[in-house]
């Protein structure tokens, strides 16, 4: 269910403090609901998981954003527990600033499979892992990465995805068709891979920033921009399992408005 690519700029100071770009890979009969706001928690913006309904990625209409992604060894490929997908509806429909956030959420975090979480109140971000010691760290100003490991992790994708984003940000203000650089089907060169448990064959076929395969791929890749003024942009793009065209979702609204189309 969670992202499994996310390339992202923070900047507070910045007049877009935050701008990401997010890929999420998952089984393609997994059902799932496309970006909308929710009937049961107006104020979210976000994409649903129905099997478990929680969201790997969403904004509020307060201005705060969360996105989790998982932690890959074969013992978290097997793991059950409680749904990751709820810590990202928690932080955005709740009022917790992300320090109290992270504190709430590290004291029972061992009842999830392994994951990253990233969230953002509008003013600070942070990142919090369970596969990690010390667990949570405030996100520091610049670009980042993140995969199915830490934070900044030097996987192919992750680090060349970075670089690429890195030459937009300098080229001119973020826009949807950025989303471009998360369309990459090209695997990574063995020497290059990440050795995460789960055996050379796999690690190939996780390797490109969109995959596309029978049973599991990229299933939506969606871009978020926060300007400093308030003005949130949210696109999500929804692939379907034999190609073609994907379904747009798009939503553009200010924080203090409310969410709209």
């Amino acid at each position: 269910m969670p992202v499994c690519l996310i390339l992202f700029s923070f900047n507070p100071s910045a007049a877009y403090p935050l701008v990401v770009l997010a890929n999420r890979d998952e089984f393609h009969d997994r059902p799932s609901a496309p970006a909308a706001p929710w009937e049961d928690y107006p104020d979210i913006v976000a994409g649903r998981d129905l099997e478990k309904g929680g969201t790997w990625m969403g904004v509020s209409r307060q201005g705060r954003f969360a996105a989790v992604t998982n932690y890959r060894s074969p013992r978290d490929m097997k793991a059950g527990g409680r749904s990751r997908g709820e810590l990202t509806v928690d932080f955005l429909a709740g009022q917790d600033d992300v320090s109290t956030y992270m504190t709430r959420v590290a004291a029972h975090s061992s009842a999830y499979a392994g994951f990253n979480l990233l969230i953002y109140d509008g003013q600070t971000m942070g990142y919090l892992s369970n596969r990690l010691r010390p667990g949570s760290r405030f996100v520091s100003e610049g670009l980042h990465g993140l995969s199915n490991a830490f934070l900044d992790s030097d996987w192919p994708k992750v680090s060349q995805g970075t670089k690429e984003l890195s030459s937009l940000m300098e080229a001119g203000e973020p826009e949807p068709s950025w989303l471009s650089i998360m369309m990459d089907t090209e695997q990574a060169s063995d020497d290059l891979l990440p050795d995460t448990g789960i055996g050379l064959e796999k690690e190939r076929v996780l390797s490109p920033r969109f995959i596309h395969r029978p049973n599991y791929g990229t299933r939506c890749t969606s871009y978020v921009s926060i300007r400093r003024d308030g003005r949130i942009e949210f696109e999500e793009r929804t692939h379907a399992s034999g190609g073609g065209a994907p379904a747009t979702m798009r939503y553009v609204f200010d924080v203090s408005a409310g969410a709209g189309t």
